[in-house]
């Protein structure tokens, strides 16, 4: 495997323990002085030396130094399409490999985590859903289901008698947080808000580093204030689920590059660009905005090393790329994927309201199953962003290697 060090000195990378804020030096002295003492394979006085380096604003170098990898990449974890294969690949080559445990039982998510640390010694993150209890309306679930039966009808299916809550957030979920807190992976980030304070105390407490991530400057001014080592800044162009905290309050649908520079402008953590980024070329131009890393989702799924079925590939690799759009009636989240045709039949003007996450989902997969058995591949679940049309099929660490020489090809072409 290779060695976590540059120098191959066998210390680790990653600064376990460390957050951005206001906190004075001799707190964080404190905080890490317990931190290290749990942690035989990282010497207090270098935990320090590191994180005195960190006071105030950080760098492109210092976040690499904070997330212990190499370059400024980060595989975005996309539940159910990122593997651990996927992940170990990603890590490997010196980026940070991840995979998504929003909807994974917490046996499940365990063995994943496990899985990828049989296959490397190099950081990786998981990624955990902080979604609140879905509200239940059953006069509203009742006349989604009966918006549907027609579809259900055609592929000689009925739809379920009623819909089921199949959340696995991590909000109150004791089972699942003390699972990551024995198995201690080294970066978590959250989707969809932030758990607990108390939580998150314990967390920082085992050593792992936090980021959340912000559509907009106030979700991310929260994620700072609640001391969390870094924000991803999720613009509109990203494919999956968009990170609001609040789907009550109008999303603001900031993009990219605009949500890059007003976060990078106005906060003290690191800023982590998402969002329509496919190539070494997006990279540089987030990092010239401020960002310190980029994350990349769309880009991987058609490495061999995903999940992605062999049309949900066809699909983004072809003319379907260039067709995505944000949908609440699949999951009953707002996300951006390919236009399918159950996308289309729930965008019209007479379709109900949709109901809230993770019902509509029960719905829609009982629906795509149906569907998929009468081999009919136009319902299924295509995640992707508005970059999909710059997709490539190429192993996972090949892809890595290509996007560092594209990024250094395009900081080339930057005018001083």
């Amino acid at each position: 495997m290779p060695s976590r060090s540059p120098g191959g000195d066998g210390l680790p990378r990653t600064i376990r323990g460390s957050s951005i804020g206001n906190t004075t030096v001799a707190e964080r002295d404190g905080r890490l002085r317990a931190t290290a003492g749990g942690h035989k394979t990282l010497p207090y006085t270098i935990c320090v030396f590191l994180f005195r380096l960190m006071v105030g604003r950080m760098d492109m170098g210092d976040l690499l130094e904070l997330l212990g990898i190499e370059t400024p990449i980060v595989q975005a974890p996309m539940a159910g399409t990122a593997t651990p294969k996927l992940a170990i690949a990603v890590s490997n080559a010196g980026a940070l490999g991840s995979i998504g445990i929003g909807t994974s039982p917490v046996d499940q998510a365990r063995a994943a985590i496990r899985e990828i640390r049989s296959g490397t010694d190099r950081p990786f993150h998981v990624n955990l859903f902080c979604d609140p209890p879905a509200n239940e309306n059953p006069v509203r679930d009742e006349a989604w289901l009966e918006f549907l039966a027609p579809q259900f009808h055609a592929f000689g299916a009925v739809p379920p008698e009623s819909l089921v809550d199949t959340s696995q957030s991590f909000l109150g979920n004791d089972v699942m947080l003390a699972m990551i807190l024995e198995e201690r992976p080294p970066v978590v980030s959250f989707h969809f808000g932030l758990p607990e304070a108390e939580v998150l105390a314990a967390l920082k407490n085992a050593g792992i580093i936090l980021i959340g991530c912000a559509t907009n400057l106030e979700d991310a001014r929260v994620i700072e204030a609640a001391g969390l080592d870094a924000v991803i800044a999720q613009g509109i162009e990203a494919g999956g689920h968009r990170g609001l905290f609040d789907l009550d309050r109008p999303d603001e649908k900031l993009g990219t590059f605009a949500l890059t520079r007003l976060l990078a402008r106005e906060l003290t953590i690191p800023v982590i660009s998402a969002g329509g980024v496919m190539d070494g070329a997006g990279i540089a131009a987030c990092l010239a905005l401020g960002a310190q890393a980029a994350q990349l989702g769309t880009a991987f799924i058609g490495c061999p090393e995903s999940a992605a079925s062999d049309d949900y590939r066809r699909a983004l690799l072809g003319p379907d790329g260039a067709s995505t759009t944000h949908t609440a009636a699949i999951s009953g989240r707002p996300a951006r994927g390919m236009v399918n045709h159950f996308m289309r039949e729930t965008a019209r003007p007479d379709a109900p309201e949709i109901p809230d996450y993770p019902l509509a989902y029960h719905a829609y997969k009982s629906l795509s199953a149906a569907a998929l058995a009468a081999g009919n591949h136009d319902y299924g679940t295509r995640w992707a962003g508005q970059g999909a049309m710059l997709s490539r099929s190429m192993p996972a660490a090949e892809l890595v290697e290509t996007l560092k020489s594209e990024m250094s090809a395009a900081r080339t072409r930057i005018p001083n």
